[in-house]
């Protein structure tokens, strides 16, 4: 069948609700409501000046029949700005999965911003790299952090989602912190006598057929180093809420730290001029929509 009407087009939010049932679709498992907090998150959080909001839908006639989420952030790289964008979920109707590359080629023609993605499927990882993809991480260390043993004269703060200040930290970790509690992520400073140290941290999404304690993802720390130096004390206060792991993305197992490394599952992808760092999953999908 030809369909002479479909034409790629940027996202706006008078879309947001028929993107919704399309993805909702698409993609077994998920709630409407579930892309609906996304797209809304995604509605008021600041983009890049000249980047769309949401991304790239394909239009048959005033319908959306294929869809591509970016989430474009500014990101500091030493003293250069650099754009990075986080591709994010994709679906295209059957009819129409001929039209496909025109969302990848238009979502990806910008040389000077860096491409991520971070979630994709095992059996496509052969795909994503013959697209010009490189791996920056390529596995997961399972942490448990309670067994390590806490700094002394430390403590852990849980920062609110409404924080004005938090002593020891810079105004924008302070907003980075306080903006993703605000996202149901767990925000918590670490006191010790060596320095003052953010971490985020969220609940992680137990798939099917995938058994594990109760777990959590670490979205933010400034150093696998810091991470280390605070488990103990973090992993006491994730008892108390019925946490039993971390999960940090990595490419080795993690000096000082009691748990287990794998590459079975994790690998995250990147194309682009600026290699993205570990244990940075700051407002990405999983943050915005949820794990």
């Amino acid at each position: 069948m030809i369909h002479t009407k479909v034409r790629c087009r940027e996202i706006t939010e008078s879309d947001v609700e028929a993107i919704a049932d399309l993805l909702t679709r698409g993609f077994v498992g998920r709630s409407r409501n579930y892309w609906i907090q996304g797209l809304r998150r995604q509605a008021f959080r600041p983009v890049p000046e000249g980047y769309p909001r949401f991304g790239y839908m394909l239009d048959n006639d005033g319908e959306p029949v294929g869809v591509l989420l970016l989430i474009y952030t500014t990101r500091k790289d030493g003293e250069e700005t650099a754009i990075q964008c986080n591709l994010s979920s994709w679906y295209v109707e059957p009819a129409y999965r001929n039209y496909a590359p025109l969302l990848t080629k238009i979502a990806q023609r910008h040389k000077h911003v860096t491409y991520l993605n971070i979630s994709p499927a095992v059996w496509t990882w052969p795909i994503i790299e013959t697209q010009g993809f490189r791996a920056y991480c390529r596995g997961l260390f399972f942490s448990v952090p309670a067994l390590s043993r806490a700094p002394r004269w430390s403590k852990i703060e849980v920062i609110p989602p409404h924080a004005k200040q938090i002593d020891g930290l810079s105004e924008a970790e302070t907003e980075l912190l306080t903006r993703h509690a605000r996202y149901n992520c767990l925000s918590l400073v670490c006191r010790t006598p060596k320095g003052v140290f953010p971490f985020i941290l969220q609940p992680v999404r137990i798939r099917r057929g995938f058994i594990a304690p109760p777990a959590m993802q670490l979205i933010y720390c400034r150093s696998a180093t810091e991470y280390t130096a605070c488990a103990g004390r973090i992993g006491r206060l994730l008892l108390r809420l019925g946490k039993i792991s971390v999960i940090i993305d990595s490419n080795e197992p993690i000096p000082g730290l009691v748990g287990i490394y794998t590459e079975r599952r994790g690998r995250k992808y990147f194309k682009g001029p600026h290699r993205p760092r570990l244990a940075d999953l700051t407002d990405t999908e999983l943050v915005l929509y949820g794990p």
